[in-house]
């Protein structure tokens, strides 16, 4: 059974919602960016993870001073496509050195003057425009917790399904589908992209289902395993089994990431209401190829992506993107999913706990 969307190498810009910064706020996010990291100064702690303390009070206390605009345009997407364009945040190639060779080179340089100090200011400026959107956070056991991930082809990793690979077609997925506390929000900022390597995306409110494989697909029948990205060893307790389709106000959700998902172990019929609907999200598929500066929105709780193949050439030009996962503190998902322990996986959210009234809770309904 195929499970995965085929490659989309066809763009498609107007199938996709687009907002556009004006250049007074696009300029003020990245003015505003400097500011902070010139009073933080270069500190390799704060730079590791972007958790620091002072860093996190001054992106809470000031993101509000950016253009009503900005803050307009970082809301979620508002379209059944579930996915935004937002352009652009002022970026000059020359200013970025090398693309790193993996994310612990990124974040190494991202503290030091003497090598990239602008990819640790376009962190702070991905903080405050995902501050915008909702609340910005990090996973303890991916990235080392960084709050802010960098998205780069590595040696070694050109096969695997995790957003290191390259040469692969990366399955169309929900991001971190196994866990509760998944985002409701990703961003994705593009810094470089020569090859304008597509992310494909598809929104589950597009596809065409019958009600008997929305019933089955609705049924809590397999897990949803962790992706590589979190390492390899996990509590040996056995692995809960969640629902693909959910709904939110009478309209759908996904929770979809095949490679992960032991699909052999299911009935006929699940499997056959699992690849419709896998063809069918390939079928509704837009690609978007991001220019260096520009932003993309996916509402995680209703699209999933990917990525096309392409060729790393490692040697400083290849493809850069920066990730944040949000999330949305006015979204619900279902009670059902408190009980999960998401395999031992902890969030790194400051910003949460900035908010004593919000506490810890996973944001399901009650």
């Amino acid at each position: 059974m195929k499970s995965v969307l085929f490659e989309r190498n066809s763009l498609h810009p107007m199938e996709l919602e687009r907002r556009e910064l004006p250049a007074t706020g696009a300029r003020a996010v990245r003015d505003l960016a400097h500011e902070i990291a010139v009073t933080l100064g270069p500190d390799p702690a704060t730079s590791s993870t972007l958790a620091n303390p002072t860093l996190i009070h001054l992106v809470d206390a000031r993101y509000t001073e950016l253009p009503a605009a900005v803050r307009e345009a970082m809301r979620a997407p508002a379209t059944t496509a579930g996915v935004t364009i937002v352009g652009s945040v002022p970026l000059d190639d020359g200013e970025l050195g090398p693309t790193p060779i993996d994310w612990k080179q990124a974040a190494t340089w991202g503290g030091d003057p003497l090598t990239c100090a602008a990819s640790f200011e376009l962190d702070i400026a991905m903080l405050l425009l995902a501050r915008c959107a909702g609340e910005p956070f990090g996973w303890q056991g991916q990235q080392a917790g960084r709050l802010v991930n960098n998205i780069v082809p590595s040696p070694g990793h050109e096969e695997e399904q995790t957003g290191a690979s390259s040469t692969t077609l990366l399955a169309p997925h929900t991001e971190d589908a196994f866990h509760p506390e998944r985002a409701n929000l990703l961003m994705l900022g593009c810094l470089r992209n020569p090859d304008r390597v597509g992310t494909t995306v598809s929104s589950v409110r597009r596809v065409e289902l019958r009600p008997w494989q929305c019933d089955r697909l609705s049924e809590s029948i397999l897990p949803i395993l962790p992706d590589l990205s979190y390492g390899t060893e996990f509590p040996t307790t056995p692995a809960p089994a969640v629902p693909t389709l959910g709904t939110d106000d009478g309209r759908l959700t996904l929770r979809f990431d095949p490679a992960y998902t032991p699909l052999a172990d299911a009935d006929p019929e699940f499997r056959s209401a699992y690849d419709h609907l896998a063809s069918e999200l390939e079928r509704v598929c837009i690609t978007a190829a991001l220019a260096p500066g520009e932003l993309l929105l996916v509402d995680n709780d209703v699209v999933v992506h990917g990525r096309v193949p392409f060729r790393p050439r490692y040697d400083g030009t290849d493809r850069w993107l920066k990730r944040v996962n949000i999330r949305l503190p006015q979204r619900r998902r279902a009670e059902t999913e408190a009980a999960e322990d998401g395999y031992g996986q902890r969030i790194v959210a400051p910003f949460r706990a900035m908010r004593p009234e919000i506490g810890t809770t996973l944001g399901h309904r009650r």
